[in-house]
């Protein structure tokens, strides 16, 4: 018998963790402003990347002695980044919980062969934040995209730490409030909480990181591509909008309107408060619903931005199937796009909740994954 559909559906399908949904006033037309065929070293285009970076400082609020790099290769370019220029002056530890920052932890560990003290955690948990030696340079996700695990402040990062504390959090800014007394490098990409275009990543540093480009030489070598010094100095350069290579002038014009937009919304608070109205009606769905539980069990570490699901009813014989097979659902009526689990996490769901991603479509969702899980139960019953 076949499994009534709910009555409406999610004005926007787009719930991808990565690239992310384009905030709800993006249109092509929007762009048209951006300097095309144009010199990212004319004035022009110095311009429009120093306002992608003062943008970004004003709505983070980023303490003005802190410096704002556009770079290369995303998210994942700026961290690499960060580890090649900053590490092995001292001890390291690495904390890692889901995918991301394990992989991070393989870089660190088998590229840069650094002796380092890695601390890890099961998907859905994370590590014990209370036994981290802050002696040495600390690397974490402030955000687990592939987990839906956060670290709830930064209380157990020391004022007086010795090392670093460089931290991945690419699915929390614009979302989550970040201690920027507390992080040394932080970095994230723009196809993340703001629904950018994808390839740029941009790199914070505070004055302590400063400190230690212009102090310590690494052992090994630098590709051109990750080179922040010059002489020693720190290359100021890249922080005023002069970047290492060239960048899609159309990706800043995109950003550029998804700051626009950040501001509109009342900023950083708002735009956290947006997320956190999309978690408390997948929350509430939860709590209704004995057969779909969190991925993170402990309510103070759960993202409001990745949302991890996982499917908890007996009936259930193939785990990985079964979630793919109601993912699979939900894409095929139009209702939800790309929230699969990541390939490495634990079979389930992934939904983005981050704030370009509108409450009403969140709770629309939530009867369809209803309807596709009966479904699928129906389905898996038949074949029996």
């Amino acid at each position: 018998m076949a499994i009534a559909q709910p009555a409406s559906r999610p004005a926007n399908p787009r719930f991808s963790s990565g690239p992310c949904a384009k905030p709800p006033v993006f249109d092509l037309a929007k762009l048209s402003g951006a300097p095309l065929g144009r010199s990212h070293r004319a004035a022009v285009g110095k311009e429009k990347l120093k306002a992608a970076i003062e943008g970004t400082r004003e709505i983070l609020n980023i303490p003005a002695d802190y410096k704002i790099g556009i770079v290369p290769a995303s998210d994942t370019g700026a961290m690499e980044m960060a580890m090649w220029n900053l590490l092995g002056a001292r001890g390291v530890e690495m904390l890692a919980w889901e995918s991301f920052g394990s992989g991070w932890v393989t870089d660190v560990v088998q590229q840069l062969k650094l002796d380092a003290r890695v601390k890890t955690a099961d998907y859905g948990q994370i590590v014990d934040l209370g036994t981290v030696d802050f002696s040495n340079d600390v690397v974490f996700t402030w955000n687990g995209t592939t987990s839906g695990v956060r670290v709830p402040n930064g209380n157990w990062i020391p004022a007086d730490r010795a090392g670093l504390t460089i931290c991945d959090a690419t699915s929390a800014a614009f979302a989550q409030r970040l201690p920027w007394d507390k992080l040394d490098v932080t970095t994230f990409s723009w196809q993340k909480v703001l629904g950018g275009e994808a390839a740029h990543g941009m790199i914070i540093l505070s004055p302590r990181a400063v400190e230690r480009l212009e102090s310590y030489t690494p052992a090994w070598p630098l590709p051109k591509i990750f080179r922040l010094t010059k002489g020693g100095k720190l290359i100021d350069g890249i922080f005023q909008g002069a970047t290492i290579n060239t960048p899609s002038m159309l990706a800043v014009e995109d950003y550029l309107l998804a700051l626009d937009w950040a501001r509109s919304v009342g900023g950083l608070e708002g735009l956290r408060d947006r997320a956190n109205a999309n978690l408390a009606a997948v929350q509430s769905f939860v709590q209704d619903n004995p057969w779909i539980a969190f991925l993170a069990d402990q309510p103070e570490y759960r993202s409001n931005t990745s949302v991890c699901l996982k499917f908890t009813d007996a009936r259930i014989q193939d785990g990985a199937g079964f979630a793919k097979a109601v993912a699979k659902r939900l894409e095929s009526e139009g209702v939800a796009y790309d929230i699969g689990a990541y390939r490495d996490a634990p079979a389930g769901l992934r939904i983005w909740c981050g704030g370009t991603v509108e409450a009403t479509d969140v709770a629309a969702l939530m009867p369809w994954i209803k309807w596709a899980f009966e479904a699928e139960i129906a389905t898996q019953a038949e074949a029996a």
